[in-house]
């Protein structure tokens, strides 16, 4: 059962970062690969995914844990889609930690994902898979927020 977390302090302050990280719709703007986000509703989202080869893939997901500015977590829901065949169940969680300072928060990005039927090779691909995904989200995160400068003044400005 591949678990795996990364964090990195972003540069703006907690409610920033929770405005962006909880709002579905916002996906495409930090979230890796996401062109679009469809019928959301309080708890549920459709994402279309855009693979390398340019295919676009939907995705449902469902919000499993909401804590104001501190958590948000989701699932992918499986059943009757493509990702069944390899996964029996995935999760992110979200949380944020507003640095004592005032002028940072820590984002903790948590994946789990549950293989159906993959050795253990497969395992060790898919952990390499989520360190690069959840990087990659994190890179979103800061660019949404702060810029390609990387300072909030420049992302204000976008």
């Amino acid at each position: 059962m591949p678990r795996v977390s990364r964090a990195r302090v972003i540069a703006a302050d907690a409610e920033r970062v929770w405005e962006l990280v909880s709002d579905p719709y916002s996906l495409p703007r930090w979230w890796p690969r996401t062109t679009r986000v469809e019928d959301v509703d309080e708890a549920r989202w459709t994402t279309v995914l855009e693979t390398e080869r340019g295919t676009p893939v939907r995705a449902d997901y469902s919000r499993t844990e909401l804590a104001p500015q501190r958590s948000y977590a989701w699932k992918q829901e499986l059943e009757g889609t493509p990702f069944e065949r390899i996964l029996r169940s995935s999760s992110l969680e979200i949380g944020l930690r507003p640095e004592g300072d005032g002028e940072g928060t820590e984002v903790r990005l948590t994946s789990e994902e549950r293989l159906r039927g993959l050795s253990r090779l497969g395992s060790v691909m898919l952990r390499g898979a989520a360190r690069r995904r959840l990087d990659e989200a994190l890179d979103g995160i800061e660019r949404a927020l702060l810029g390609e400068g990387g300072t909030p003044e420049q992302a204000e400005l976008d």
